[in-house]
């Protein structure tokens, strides 16, 4: 009989390889066609609720890594919840309406205008169905557990019927209004844009210095001189109707030059460096509120240029006098209404200058500066002509830039709803904390929202007009529309007119012939998506209202967050939401933006075929998603590393508890040794700070604390020392079984503490366990135990390791000096200080063992050179003896068995008590 025959070697069916890409997509298939989801929210479905309420991503073009981590951390979260005692559903959105779809069909060669609304909604409509069903396959892939067959869509006739609910209760607080003024306008898209479709970016602008010559000074200023204006943007000086300055600030007549001209005081000397005057003086000094109603000649027009007071016009730049067009800016719109000032905009849809402004007429507008410069040179009116780059609003889709124009556009208004939503904003949770900072300012400073969009794939504004041109938006036209939604569509409104679309019967006094129009712009997507506190949490069963967490990228505080608070609180008097949970972007190593045309993009699809979705599951856990997260695949390749720890850790515990029977072979905890009363004491607080970590949201504490826990307490101590007991003392050994106990516990433990995070992996090592759930996904999180004496035996055992580390400090000293090889060649004796021996004494242990050496000893005398410690001396030897060939430790007894002479009197007793064939068959090597 060979010695290895009488050892007991762990082995498990469990793989050291998880072949992750090819075997997820079978375990993903395995889970859908045993409905877990649906299984798991049948099994929580009297738990009290929580609901993660999904911000629909836009349906365009494959997932990126912004959307795996979105995902999957809203995936972590459910997962975690339902296993800790909540009925978590989890119903995926998709945000469909909009320019991008637009777009998108424009490159395939598709013509809008050239086609009929409603087969072009429809080609809208197919392409926006098609792109869900490639990123749901995407998410699906990432092992996110939802309702994906019954997800909320934008663009769902039922879905659009309750937006238009919204709609008719902000119109019933009289929120929604019809106005003319300044608004983000994108000539590249063609549409006014939210504040949240427009991004910032460097762009370079002309900086052009005008002289208005002065046609009435109020005698206080001469009239042979002029008013000196700023502006970036010349080709909006057809527009002006006004010069502001600020009635608190001084501003000087001066003579520079032999010419006169008006400037704020504290600009003098700037100026005077910018035109090179060689001589200049100051007539007079005076306020800019006895400026007020002076009068301006516009430079090349015609027309008087008045001036007018506003606040908002500072000294950081400029001349200290705003050139002010109300048609082109809000703050010029603001302060010219207190003037009565006509909203001049001559520019049209397409960012071209109108009859309205002649001589410009056809030009696009920017091509319209370099003509409007030119005119102003030619007449003498141009003082200096510079460029500089500055940061300028972009179309967030198109990446052109946007304009302030003055159209006819519906707006839903702040004002009279703005302390409501400040009111409820101190009374959400945020994560980061900064965020309710941020919100709350948005929202104290946020002008109204303009919500109409002048294009087609979206959903229509349900607004009639009378004969006479009277906007009608009457509960019963607005609700009538609700419902025929619901039932066709809203494709409906294309279809048919106006008196279709209209309750029967209904009548105007603005239409004495009948006749009715229908408003063409759509509602701007925000609602859209800002309606799913209707559309989704209120229409669904599966759903509540509100909810108790919005989980989205830090952009969404000007989109998502904050669409849907406003029109929550305008229809429903409260957040939609109790915490915002918001996240970083994706950035590429370097910390750029990831981008096609930088060739510096990862893809979900390409890490899942190299790695795995555990590996980017595992990664999104280990990553502070509280600011940007750069992402390489260097960073990947780490987390696999970290994934090969978890998993060998656990599957050389299934090797180990193979014989192990769980209802037979389980020590209660009184029984345990010490050491295995400390670790699972140790499990115990590991169980508590997780499930604290996964209330909090905090999975990169997660992360870490697993790790350390299985690198540094089981693998680099408990495992370590095991294989000396589970391999070496007889298979139903007391001491064995006390060990398999504390394995089998920690196994299943982080088994289901891991299954948020690694449900693929932890699913593989649930089918080893003898567990009666045939799935860990519905099972529950394990139970703090509480144990007795709890802190003493952890005090105790921490006494312990401080003294370990000494003697593993001693034993690499002795190692690096060649006295010893490996630690079973030593022999370690120490000399403790009374308080450390009576704590030896008290674990009652094999130390040996757990220091992994073949003999240790506790003198009672002092150490001839030894290593000093604050409590103990340290003496390194080479053990006496022979080596054991079963258990591999140096001991002077080694042959005292006759029968065995390989053998220590351990080993040997062992065999004699478990093996008598070894007696009479002999025992080999």
């Amino acid at each position: 009989m060979r010695i290895k025959e009488t050892l007991n070697v762990g082995k498990t069916d469990f793989p050291m390889r998880g072949n992750l890409p090819k075997k997820e997509p079978e375990w993903q298939q395995e889970w859908e066609d045993k409905q877990l989801y649906q299984r798991r929210q049948a099994l929580n479905k009297d738990l009290p609720t929580f609901i993660l309420h999904d911000g629909p991503p836009f349906a365009n073009g494959n997932i990126h890594m912004g959307h795996a981590l979105n995902k999957i951390s809203k995936d972590i979260i459910t997962r975690s919840k339902s296993m800790m005692g909540y009925r978590a559903p989890f119903v995926p959105g998709w945000d469909t309406h909009g320019l991008p779809i637009e777009q998108q069909l424009a490159k395939q060669g598709i013509k809008r205008k050239e086609m009929n609304t409603v087969e072009y909604r429809k080609l809208c409509y197919d392409y926006a169905m098609h792109e869900i069903d490639k990123q749901r396959t995407d998410f699906k892939r990432l092992g996110v557990a939802a309702d994906w067959e019954n997800p909320y869509i934008t663009l769902l006739p039922q879905y659009e019927a309750e937006e238009i609910k919204v709609f008719a209760k902000m119109v019933n607080r009289g929120l929604i209004y019809r106005g003319k003024k300044p608004v983000y306008w994108s000539p590249s898209s063609e549409s006014t844009l939210a504040e949240a479709e427009v991004e910032y970016k460097d762009i370079k602008s002309p900086s052009l210095y005008v002289a208005f010559p002065i046609k009435d000074g109020k005698g206080l200023v001469d009239e042979d001189a002029s008013f000196i204006i700023w502006t970036t943007t010349p080709w909006t000086l057809p527009a002006n109707e006004a010069i502001c300055v600020n009635p608190r600030f001084d501003y000087s007549l001066i003579e520079a030059d032999g010419k006169k001209y008006v400037i704020a005081s504290e600009r003098l000397e700037f100026l005077a460096q910018i035109f090179n005057w060689s001589q200049y003086q100051v007539i007079k000094t005076f306020k800019g509120k006895d400026m007020e109603y002076m009068v301006g000649q516009h430079p090349f027009y015609d027309r008087d240029s008045l001036v007018i007071l506003g606040n908002h016009v500072t000294l950081d730049d400029g001349t200290g006098l705003v050139h002010t067009a109300p048609g082109l800016g809000n703050d010029d719109f603001n302060v010219g209404q207190k003037y009565n000032l006509e909203v001049l905009s001559p520019v049209d849809d397409q960012g071209c200058l109108t009859d309205e402004a002649p001589g410009f007429a056809g030009l696009f507008y920017e091509d319209a500066n370099k003509k409007v410069t030119e005119t102003l040179k030619n007449k003498g009116l141009m003082l200096k002509l510079d460029f500089f780059t500055h940061s300028y609003p972009h179309d967030w889709r198109t990446k052109k830039p946007v304009i302030f124009r003055s159209t006819p556009q519906w707006f839903a208004s702040i004002d009279p709803i703005r302390q409501e939503i400040l009111d409820q904003i101190e009374q959400l949770t945020f994560k980061p904390a900064w965020g309710k900072t941020r919100l709350y300012n948005m929202i104290k400073d946020r002008g109204d929202w303009v919500i109409s969009r002048q294009r087609v794939w979206g959903v229509p504004m349900p607004i009639f007009y009378a004969e006479d041109g009277t906007p009608i938006m009457t509960q019963e036209t607005i609700l009538h529309v609700a419902d025929l939604f619901a039932e066709y569509g809203s494709n409906v409104w294309f279809e048919k007119d106006a008196k279709e679309l209209l309750p029967a019967g209904f009548s105007h006094p603005g239409s004495p012939n009948g006749k009715f129009t229908k408003e063409t712009d759509i509602l701007d997507v925000w609602f859209d998506s800002g309606s799913s506190h209707q559309g989704a949490l209120q229409a669904r069963s599966d759903l509540s209202f509100p909810s108790d967490m919005y989980l989205e990228g830090s952009d969404q505080y000007r989109g998502w967050f904050n669409s849907s608070l406003i029109t929550s609180v305008a229809v429903n008097g409260v957040a939609p939401y109790r915490q915002i949970l918001s996240q970083g972007f994706t950035l590429d190593a370097k910390g750029h933006k990831m981008s096609k045309s930088l060739g510096n993009v990862i893809v979900p699809s390409d890490i899942e075929r190299q790695f795995g979705a555990e590996i980017i599951r595992l990664w999104v856990s280990s990553v502070d998603t509280s600011s940007d997260v750069p992402v390489s695949v260097d960073a990947f390749k780490q987390v696999s590393d970290a994934y090969r720890k978890i998993r060998n850790t656990l599957r050389f515990m299934l090797a180990n508890t193979t014989d192990f029977d769980p209802e037979k072979d389980q020590v209660d905890f009184q029984n345990l040794r010490s050491v295995d009363q400390f670790m699972m004491v140790k499990l115990d607080l590991l169980i508590a700070q997780i499930e604290q970590a996964y209330d909090n949201f905090d999975f990169a504490s997660i992360y870490k604390k697993i790790i350390g826990f299985l690198s540094n307490d089981m693998s680099a101590f408990y495992l370590d020392f095991a294989k000396d007991v589970v391999y070496i003392d007889a298979a139903d050994a007391l001491s064995r079984r006390q060990m398999q106990t504390v394995m089998y516990a920690v196994t299943v433990a982080l088994t289901k503490l891991l299954t948020p995070i690694l449900p693929h992996t932890m699913e593989q090592v649930w089918q080893q366990l003898k567990e009666p759930e045939d799935y860990v996904q519905l099972t529950s999180m394990p139970k703090v135990q509480n144990y007795p004496q709890a802190d003493q035996i952890m005090n105790q055992w921490q006494e312990f390791m401080d003294l370990r580390d000494n003697i593993l400090k001693s034993l690499e000293e002795a190692r690096d000096a060649k006295l010893i090889g490996k630690s079973l060649e030593a022999a370690v004796t120490i000399y403790p200080k009374p308080e450390l021996k009576q704590l030896l004494e008290d674990l009652d242990t094999n130390i040996g063992q757990l220091l992994i050496v073949s003999q240790f000893s506790i003198s009672d005398h002092e150490l001839d050179d030894a290593d000093q410690y604050d409590n103990v001396q340290v003496k390194v030897a080479h053990a006496q003896g022979e080596v054991c060939q079963r258990c591999w430790m140096t001991k002077e007894d080694v042959g005292t068995d006759a029968e065995l002479p390989m053998l220590c009197a351990r080993c040997a007793q062992i065999i004699r008590d478990n093996y008598p064939q070894a007696l009479s068959e002999g025992l080999e090597k």
